[in-house]
């Protein structure tokens, strides 16, 4: 276990200890997959007060952790999570940007990482979940994303667009192993698809999942790292060769 791990669990910890004796509401930051992998590690030993998980929306990738609940607190408090809209001051003039040109505009302002959730690109603007705090500043000194001049504000709205959208496919396999599933939906070999399993990028239902010939289960949700997200939904039958039919559906 490396240092940094240590340290979040000992916060984990100590967030979980101070929310249960006071009643109170406690908050992590936005947490990535790896640290995600590392609460549910101890979720077990967390078990004596309440959390939830919570990034946004339903489907965001970076997440917070609410610790107390309505029960345990005696009021409910919602997670201190805002949406700002980065949008062109010119719309021609505007470029296609990605999600590293905004990260790393947001990265130069000297924020840390921990403030900032899920980067959802919708055409030429952006809807960026960060901590309620940062807001402000990031609102009044965001101004520039790569060569684009841009403002920010809080969105009025979340727009539909910046749920994530599923395209949902079948895929042939000759089982409902992970590996074998991943190869198929990113057009991997079956080698470099059990590559990404030794090299840490598979998370099961936010879990790190090291074993590549595990059998996925209807409804489990598939995070690798620099590919994508997808939930595997069901064996829908056999091909005349055999093969099984594998529905998913697939980030895009």
């Amino acid at each position: 276990m490396d240092s940094e791990e240590t340290l979040l669990r000992k916060r984990l910890g100590e967030l979980a200890d101070k929310a249960y004796n006071n009643s109170q509401y406690l908050f992590t930051g936005f947490l990535s997959a790896a640290e995600l992998d590392t609460y549910y590690g101890m979720e077990r030993e967390l078990s004596y007060v309440p959390v939830t998980v919570f990034g946004g929306t339903a489907d965001c990738e970076r997440v917070m952790l609410r610790f107390g609940s309505e029960e345990l607190c005696g009021y409910e408090e919602d997670f201190p999570i805002q949406c700002i809209e980065i949008s062109p001051l010119v719309e021609k003039f505007g470029e296609e940007l990605g999600h590293r040109d905004y990260l790393g505009a947001l990265m130069n302002l000297g924020i840390e990482r921990s403030t900032l959730g899920d980067i959802i690109i919708v055409g030429k603007r952006a809807f960026l979940f960060c901590a309620e705090k940062m807001a402000p500043y990031i609102i009044e000194n965001l101004d520039k994303v790569r060569h684009t001049n841009v403002r920010c504000q809080i969105a009025e709205n979340i727009p539909e667009s910046t749920i994530t959208r599923l395209e949902r496919k079948t895929v042939q396999v000759s089982a409902a192993r992970a590996d074998s599933i991943i190869a198929k939906i990113y057009n991997l070999s079956r080698s470099g698809s059990v590559e990404l399993f030794r090299a840490k990028k598979v998370f099961v239902n936010g879990r790190l999942n090291e074993n590549n010939g595990g059998q996925l289960k209807p409804g489990d949700k598939v995070s690798v790292r620099g590919f994508g997200r997808f939930q595997f939904m069901e064996i829908s039958g056999e091909t005349r060769k055999g093969k099984l039919n594998a529905v998913v559906e697939v980030s895009c």
